[in-house]
């Protein structure tokens, strides 16, 4: 890389030449004011090919680049991060979350009385879908009122020997052989609501509604009035189609160096879009002992259900490493630069490139971290620098 570029070279984004008459030729005027050369047959400031004085020379790989005409290139300036590793290329698929889909069934065999949804309904969370009618579901009932009615009694026995106790009248070991009873009645009252209301709360007639317990959309249902289900049959299943997650299959030994947290870069049929992991299973890949890794989406929207999908995790972060953008990194003249910002323009600056992992470069040597460096359409400069060369070849 041997090239000096002046204030003469064409900038990025055109910079207005400004043509003038003189000396019987044309004088172009690059960005600045120049004297015209002499008339003929006096000496001009400088030799052929020479520095006009006073002119400094810029340095090699040197681009002179305001920051308007920068701006204007579309040039990105961004600082030096820290980090680094390796990139592991992950292939998955768009999935239902776990508690996405429910297969709402019957909590007590009866018969069908009504039906009160239908497929591609929305319904929301303990909305009713079907009614039936059990007498499994009376008996509950009744056992229920009938260990509610014991407690009362036991109760209003309790009270009033408390106040005979009072008076005198009853010991008091029949008061507290009344607590007992009291107590005992109210546990059998607790046991008999409980299998009322896992039966579904029916009413006193052993009707009862089985309800969603998701949000979401009806997609099918499995009974029709007048029927029967039994026991643990489907009346319907219900879906929500936004409680979506990425699915990776990945390597078993990738489980100990990917943690919840951790970004990932992820390519699907709609384009590109970021991601965090959310878990990681070791060996939970089923029949392989694949790890499974489930990630959501930080940015954009997932693709549809079933979408397959490829993404990119960077491991094996280096502490301390210096990285920049991989569009930073350009190759002039068989070396490996990045374009340094300086006050009037940018550096070419050599540097020992690493490994890439997820758009970045770890930069080994030739850096310090301070530095800005030119990312987005950096390699603009160095089309800049080719552009020097060939003018200065001629």
């Amino acid at each position: 890389m041997r090239k000096r570029i002046s204030n003469k070279t064409l900038l990025i984004g055109g910079v207005a030449a400004l043509v003038v008459l003189g000396g019987g030729g044309l004088y172009l005027a690059m960005g600045r004011s120049e004297a015209p050369p002499a008339a003929s047959g006096e000496a001009g400031p400088a030799d052929e090919g020479g520095l006009v004085e006073g002119e400094a020379a810029a340095p090699e790989g040197f681009v002179a680049l305001s920051a308007a005409q920068a701006q204007a290139a579309g040039l990105v300036v961004v600082g030096v991060g820290r980090g680094g590793g390796a990139e592991t290329r992950l292939a998955g698929r768009v999935e239902p979350m776990v508690d996405a889909r429910a297969a709402v069934a019957a909590s007590v065999g009866g018969r069908v009385e009504r039906v009160l949804v239908a497929p591609g309904q929305s319904v929301r969370i303990g909305q009713p879908l079907a009614s039936i009618v059990s007498g499994e579901a009376a008996t509950f009932r009744a056992d229920a009122d009938a260990a509610a009615a014991e407690a009362e009694a036991a109760r209003q026995a309790y009270q009033r020997n408390r106040n005979l106790a009072a008076q005198g009248v009853v010991a008091r070991q029949e008061v507290e052989a009344s607590r007992a009873q009291l107590l005992s009645a109210e546990a059998n009252t607790r046991a008999a609501r409980a299998r009322s209301g896992a039966a579904g709360s029916p009413s006193a007639s052993g009707r009862l509604s089985v309800t969603s317990p998701i949000s979401g959309v009806v997609t099918s249902v499995q009974v029709g009035p007048g029927g029967f289900v039994a026991q643990g049959g489907v009346v319907a299943e219900v879906t929500n189609p936004s409680r979506v997650e990425l699915v990776f299959n990945a390597p078993p030994a990738l489980a100990a160096n990917v943690r919840a947290g951790a970004p990932l870069r992820v390519s699907g049929p709609g384009g590109d879009f970021d991601a965090v992991v959310t878990g990681v299973a070791a060996g939970a890949g089923v029949g392989s002992g694949a790890t499974v890794i489930r990630a959501r989406p930080s940015s954009g929207a997932l693709p549809p259900v079933g979408s397959a999908v490829t993404g990119a995790i960077v491991t094996g972060e280096t502490a301390g490493g210096l990285t920049v953008p991989t569009e930073a990194v350009q190759t002039v003249d068989g070396a490996t630069v990045v374009f340094v910002q300086a006050s009037s323009g940018f550096q070419a600056r050599p540097v020992l490139a690493g490994r890439q992992a997820g758009g970045r470069t770890e930069i080994l040597r030739g850096l310090n971290g301070s530095e800005r460096v030119a990312g987005a359409n950096a390699f603009l400069l160095k089309a800049e620098l080719a552009k020097g060369e060939a003018e200065h070849g001629h």
